[in-house]
């Protein structure tokens, strides 16, 4: 794996000596410090500055030799509080602009420090990293189009494969995903997923089966996700990253609520959740709520799914970007639905998908289609009805296995008000969305 492009250690021989040092005092070996997913013949090759490891193994190493990342990564204990934007200097502003982003969660100040790096970047390079964390920031606060530009450039600049830059290539891949190109997103999971296997990249392998696999689910390929995601929970086994194996535990959930298997689904899902609990990740149990509660939902369980998603709120905090809250508030929508409170639902949905479509469409028009499938199984065909064309006229912006669904449902509707033309209209409409975007027969 090439070091060129990693801006979040200062010097990867520092970052060797430094981590050699803390090794020898704490009285451990190679062998001793090495866990499932970091050899002792990796951790060798980070000593003596041949590799640079990933910010997760990072912060493991950290915990186990008993010192604080920063000193690793950058030899001091915690980046400073006070500091305001530097002159530009590009590399020393990415890697402050990655301390604020990953270590502080300071978004505002990462900003500020990625856009100064890219002001004063003096070559392609530069100009390239500085672009994927600008990136990776604008996916992270609910703008995929953005996002997938910045990446693009980024990409085109380095002027190598995507897998060089694994944080790049996922970032990008969930940008094509939430604008509906899954085609692209999956050619770059799937050529990065044959490099990390390639390379033995434990960590790698299990990121881009994940992905891969929430593709795959997400276009409703079933069995091609489960064959992706068949080793992912063996390779977990003795992994001492909870992330890592909560993602795993994640994809799994999602998996058997595509079979229609939901208490399976409901015990993953609450595995993840266990994992997550057991770090500071907040955000990431968050989501886990909110996933189980799609779960309990599909289960018919809306007063649980309701205890969930206010979890998952109050774990969020007052600090999360509205996108993110939209997704919990689309699902407090169903579960309202399912317990007979349509006016309350139709509200709450038509809020949450309306600050979801500027800048999410696909988000969005699925949201009104997860809303409306609650009303038509309510027998509320109108407003049903009602949601579905507000989905398809997000949807239609670009092909997607969604905007096929939502014809469909919007055919069978069509069907029994007696307008047998209209709904054939429509099914033909969605033959031909399921060809332009390349998907399966019955997808």
């Amino acid at each position: 794996m090439s070091t060129r492009g990693i801006t979040y250690v200062d010097n990867a021989a520092a970052l060797g000596r430094r981590l050699h040092a803390a090794r020898t005092r704490a009285g451990l070996s190679q062998r001793a410090l090495a866990f499932p997913g970091c050899t002792a013949a990796y951790i060798s090759r980070i000593e003596t500055g041949a590799r640079v490891p990933s910010l997760q193994l990072l912060r493991e190493l950290a915990q186990r030799v008993g010192v604080s990342e920063h000193h690793l990564a950058r030899g001091d204990e915690a980046p400073g509080k006070d500091l305001g934007v530097p002159p530009p200097v590009a590399a020393g502003e990415l890697s402050e602009g990655e301390i604020a982003l990953r270590l502080d969660d300071d978004k505002d100040r990462a900003r500020a420090f990625f856009e100064a790096a890219l002001e004063g970047a003096s070559d392609d390079g530069a100009r390239a990293h500085a672009l994927a964390w600008l990136g990776q920031l604008a996916f992270e606060e609910g703008d995929p189009r953005l996002a997938r530009a910045h990446l693009e450039e980024a990409t085109q600049l380095y002027g190598a494969d995507e897998c060089v830059h694994p944080e790049l290539a996922d970032t990008l891949g969930r940008a094509y995903v939430a604008l509906g190109e899954d085609e692209l997103a999956m050619g770059i999971f799937e050529r990065c997923l044959r490099d990390a296997d390639e390379r033995e990249d434990v960590f790698a392998s299990l990121r881009f089966s994940v992905l891969l696999g929430n593709t795959l689910i997400d276009r409703g390929n079933l069995a091609r996700a489960e064959e992706v995601l068949g080793g992912t929970l063996t390779l977990t086994h003795g992994m001492a990253d909870p992330l890592v194996r909560a993602r795993v535990y994640w994809t799994q959930s999602r998996l058997h609520a595509g079979k229609n298997e939901p208490a399976t689904a409901a015990r993953y899902a609450r595995r993840a959740i266990g994992l997550i609990e057991l770090t500071e990740e907040g955000a990431y149990a968050a989501m886990a709520y909110q996933l189980l509660a799609h779960v309990e939902l599909d289960r018919g369980r809306a007063s649980e799914a309701l205890d969930l998603i206010a979890r998952g709120l109050e774990l969020l905090g007052p600090g999360a970007t509205s996108w993110v809250v939209a997704k919990f508030r689309l699902e407090e929508a169903r579960a309202h639905a399912q317990l007979g409170d349509s006016e309350r639902a139709a509200a709450i949905a038509m809020e949450a998908a309306g600050s979801l479509a500027d800048r999410n469409p696909i988000e969005a028009g699925r949201g009104y289609q997860l809303v409306a499938e609650a009303f038509e199984k309510l027998s509320q065909d109108e407003r049903a009805k009602e949601l579905y064309e507000l989905a398809a006229g997000l949807l239609e912006e670009r092909p997607n296995r969604y905007l096929v669904s939502v014809y469909a449902r919007l055919a069978d509707l069509l069907e029994r008000e007696g307008k047998p033309g209209e709904a054939l209209a429509l099914l033909k409409k969605a033959v031909g969305v399921q060809a332009e975007a390349g998907l399966p027969v019955g997808s």
